[in-house]
């Protein structure tokens, strides 16, 4: 089902200023940035190894990327695992009484597809599924 680390998400509030330290500093690839307007964030990332750190800024006010620096300050946002069947992976989290927040997959960077597994259900980790959307 789940098998690899797809990539660590990090809350910052300035892409730009933190490219340094990945890139420069850090000597990680950087692979490009985009903005995913249906989840209010702009992402950047980062490979290292098989997978990725991934840079998110909010594009508003009021997303959740800007509640969660509003709220914690910047840093680790989520762990991605990636998978062949989402699908399979959401019902295997309902199964095991995982509240999922959201009702089917949804379009994420990269065209992947992702789904979120609430924090207070997995002790505290916000936990995202991703898949490669080959269509």
């Amino acid at each position: 089902m789940l098998n690899k680390i797809d990539h660590i998400g990090i809350a910052v509030r300035s892409i730009e200023e933190k490219i340094p330290l990945y890139r420069d500093v850090l000597g990680l690839e950087f692979v490009g940035e985009e903005s995913v307007e249906s989840q209010g964030v702009r992402v950047a990332f980062f490979k290292l190894g098989e997978s990725m750190i991934e840079l998110l800024e909010p594009l508003n006010e009021t997303g959740p990327i800007a509640k969660f620096l509003e709220r914690n300050g910047e840093g680790i946002h989520h762990l991605a695992a990636g998978c062949d069947d989402i699908d399979a992976a959401r019902d295997a989290a309902a199964r095991g009484e995982l509240r999922l927040l959201s009702d089917k997959p949804l379009d994420g960077a990269h065209g992947k597809l992702i789904s979120f597994v609430h924090p207070k259900d997995t002790g505290g980790v916000l936990l995202e599924f991703t898949q490669r959307n080959d269509h």
